[in-house]
């Protein structure tokens, strides 16, 4: 056995995985299954499939290596805009990239033609929240150098949501994509396959039925593996929420000064901390840090137990009210939100393992 581990219920997130696919299922909607938020997983990306997932999606070239052995015949998708170095391994691994920029689409095109593969590519537009995405007058001069590259096929047209700038991807801002898609279209003389309406936060727009019509793929990530929406800061009602939990193993348990005694100076991240004299209390230390995962991101399930801080190794408990006593080698566990288990499942010192 090792610990830290982040267990994984795999009944809750097929419960998850067919929840959505029946409600996309029944609105046309095709649906992208992103795996980033487990590294590229393999039985998460199973899950995905059977649940009927058209694409398997993620960001990082080493977890689409890893789905493209494990699902040689699914469509793969590229979700974070293709570097250069890596265009070589995304022509010969990936079905799809989302891309941005005009200059990129020789270079993509230079390496299909070298290895006689076709490329298809999703024109990404910035609607509000400012990362990637073309302007508004840019879509005319992306699809002229796009049309002079055979080898890459439009499919369609995308935008991101909520993932910066918090922007929520309301009825307006999803007709907008649908208006630049017809003058995509327009300026490529043939109509585009896809309107790639975001991710997880734009379910709530399915769920209402205010999603406009036209938008016909989605990007969803987060609801399959936390039936939660962070950018619409909700519990997604007809989803599971027990889908996974940290579980860390303490490594020291004493009374302790609930305030540092000496000359203080900046913690090892360059924070000055701040205390509250609460007294002496009985403390705790957990082998998982900052190293680790997003400490703000993590909920205590024991009742009574209260996180405190950490450094890059130790996690800081205040157990004094913990409702069972706590003592060396003892396990705790707590919830997770997005951003940690992102960082949980990229951590090498953090096991993943399925229920």
């Amino acid at each position: 056995m090792k610990w830290p581990k982040l267990i994984l219920y795999r009944n809750q997130l097929e419960f998850n995985a067919h929840q959505i696919m029946d409600l996309c299922n029944k609105r046309n909607i095709s649906v992208a299954g992103v795996t980033k938020g487990l590294s590229g997983h393999p039985e998460i990306g199973r899950i995905l499939v059977e649940a009927g997932c058209h694409w398997l999606a993620d960001s990082r070239m080493d977890n689409l290596f890893d789905l493209r052995r494990y699902f040689p015949n699914i469509p793969l998708m590229l979700i974070r805009i293709p570097m250069i170095s890596e265009l070589p391994e995304v022509i010969e691994t990936v079905d799809c990239s989302l891309v941005s920029m005009k200059e990129i689409l020789p270079l993509m095109e230079r390496v299909c033609r070298s290895k006689g593969k076709t490329h298809e590519v999703i024109m990404m537009v910035d609607l509000g929240d400012l990362r990637e995405g073309l302007m508004g007058d840019e879509i005319d001069s992306f699809a002229r150098i796009l049309k002079s590259c055979p080898h890459l096929e439009c499919a369609g047209i995308g935008a991101n949501f909520g993932c910066f700038g918090g922007v929520i991807p309301t009825p307006d801002k999803l007709e907008q994509l649908l208006e630049k898609g017809k003058t995509l279209s327009e300026c490529l003389g043939k109509e585009i396959s896809w309107y790639s309406g975001g991710a997880t936060s734009s379910l709530i727009r399915v769920e209402e039925g205010s999603l406009p019509k036209g938008i016909n793929q989605l990007r969803i990530g987060e609801a399959f593996l936390l039936g939660t929406d962070c950018t619409g800061e909700r519990d997604i009602p007809y989803l599971s929420q027990e889908t996974m939990i940290l579980e860390c193993e303490l490594v020291e348990t004493r009374k302790k000064p609930s305030v540092p005694f000496g000359t203080i100076g900046a913690d090892a991240f360059g924070n000055i901390p701040s205390f509250i004299d609460r007294g002496v209390r009985e403390r705790a230390i957990a082998a998982v840090g900052k190293q680790d995962l997003r400490i703000e991101g993590i909920r205590p399930l024991d009742p009574g137990v209260r996180v405190l801080g950490a450094s890059s190794d130790h996690l800081i408990l205040d157990v004094e009210e913990a409702d069972t006593p706590l003592t060396l080698g003892d396990k705790v566990q707590f919830r997770v939100n997005y951003g940690s288990m992102l960082s949980l499942a990229t951590s090498a010192y953090v096991k993943l393992e399925f229920r």
